[in-house]
């Protein structure tokens, strides 16, 4: 809870002849969001007053005092004991006034040679980095949970889509595997964006660096930063590294979006392919039977909520002159926003992935609709030596005698088939039905057999 208790800023400088209105105090502070920051705002600021001690511009005792205070203040802040108040504008200024008021002068030292610029700046890496981790692990934990599938679901043949239109027989695995391939290129871009939040932003001072003889890379080194920024303009007014991760999660998002949509497809009456575990699901007011999918929806709807932070800050940075201006306190709320509605839904996907159940009988029931194995006819005929828009032509009109029939293509008599090829025998009908159509698979990446095994032993090798 915010306290209105007067408190002079230790930002506010002999400058102002006047105190700040309360109505900007209240306008301009940041501390109801920006205060769980405090854990990265202390590791910072320790790692600066060791630096500080180094280079002797604070003595050892002074960087002891200072050190064990943080320390302290830290696990005030961990306990919700330490007073907030609006007039000390952010978390930052809460940290140094604490100290002020407990260690005097030696607390007004801790600023030597910093901004609240790069002070912020570094503390929103460091927990940017945290975050970025907690990401990367729970997408692993849904990886896990996908492949865990494989073995138990490894028998079962689906319908795969295009247009929402059956299109070809896919094992489940193979479908299980391609969200793993998704979340895999996350994980990625994750990775490849982490090394461009981890570098050091601390002593770049306001916007010009510091004419004291600080030492960077000691900072640097002590927060576990692979790299510091190299100018100091750049520096002060770079969020970069917000809003890269944002896209990630964008990316993230739609990409769990994508199977909450098809798996809430699945889990109707029309499709039949999925039983939700009810410990995902909730029911209606009215309706006594209805077992709503709503997590999966909710996953669904909260994708825009990440996309429309991502714009959020698009917008915010756009019209920037360099180097700081107070607009970039506004990257918080989305910042925050963002990985927690992620994280949110990563946390929930997995116990999902792991509890629902596909329903074998319904979907070999009609897995045959939809002529799944027309594209590997056409390939038969192809190796056959029949030119491929023959060929194509060709199974369609056949298609289309079974529809007139409503015959499968495997009951079709050979009679048939032997119209484009005169030579054709029995073998063609190896070829036919979803089974023998995802058996006659070879090529790499596809729903062969053995490609598939092949991925899911790559993939259980690289999740151990």
């Amino acid at each position: 809870m915010v306290n209105e208790r007067c408190v002079t800023s230790p930002s506010r400088s002999g400058v102002f002849g006047t105190s700040t209105d309360q109505r900007v105090d209240r306008f301009t502070e940041s501390v109801s969001f920006d205060q769980r920051l405090y854990a990265h705002d202390i590791a910072g600021s320790i790692a600066h007053a060791q630096m500080l001690a180094d280079v002797e511009l604070i003595s050892r005792d002074e960087c002891q005092q200072l050190v064990v205070t943080l320390e302290a203040i830290r696990q005030e802040l961990e306990a919700g004991t330490l007073p907030l108040r609006v007039e000390l504008e952010d978390i930052h200024m809460h940290i140094e006034q604490a100290l002020i008021e407990r260690l005097g002068d030696v607390g007004r030292k801790l600023h030597t040679g910093r901004s609240r610029n790069d002070q912020v700046s570094t503390a929103t890496r460091l927990w940017v980095r945290d975050a970025v981790d907690r990401v990367d692990q729970r997408l692993v934990a849904l990886q896990r949970a996908f492949v865990g599938r494989c073995e138990s679901d490894g028998d079962v043949v689906l319908p795969a889509y295009t247009h929402l239109q059956r299109a070809q027989p896919v094992l489940a695995a193979h479908y299980w595997l391609a969200y793993c391939e998704k979340f895999e290129r996350d994980r990625q871009r994750l990775a490849d964006c982490r090394r461009r939040v981890n570098a050091c932003s601390l002593g770049t001072a306001a916007v010009a660096g510091s004419s004291l003889r600080i030492d960077r890379e000691n900072v640097a080194r002590r927060l576990g930063f692979e790299t510091i920024l190299a100018n100091s303009i750049d520096a002060s007014s770079d969020r970069d590294f917000v809003l890269e991760p944002l896209f990630v999660l964008s990316l993230i998002a739609c990409h769990l979006s994508t199977w909450a949509e098809e798996w809430i497809l699945w889990s109707t009456a029309e499709f039949g392919f999925l039983r939700l575990p009810h410990e995902f699901c909730t029911g209606s007011s009215i309706m006594p039977q209805k077992v709503n999918p709503d997590v999966l929806e909710l996953t669904r709807g909260k994708t825009a909520r990440v996309i429309g932070d991502l714009q959020t800050l698009l917008v915010l940075v756009k019209g920037l002159p360099l180097a700081y201006n107070r607009d970039l306190q506004e990257d918080k709320r989305p910042l925050f926003d963002a990985f927690d509605t992620v994280e949110a839904c990563l946390e929930l996907a997995e116990p999902l992935v792991h509890g629902a159940q596909l329903d074998r009988s319904a979907i070999q029931s009609r897995l045959e609709r939809g002529y799944l194995d027309a594209t590997t006819l056409m390939e038969f005929f192809i190796q056959r030596g029949v030119a491929q828009r023959r060929a194509h032509h060709f199974v369609g009109q056949l298609v289309a005698k079974a529809m007139e029939q409503g015959l499968q293509l495997a009951e079709l008599p050979l009679a048939e088939f032997q119209q484009l090829d005169p030579t054709l025998d029995s073998t063609v009908y190896n070829v036919l039905g979803a089974a023998h159509a995802v058996a006659a698979f070879v090529s790499y990446g596809s729903t062969a057999p053995h490609q598939v095994a092949q991925q899911v032993q790559h993939w259980k090798k690289q999740l151990a």
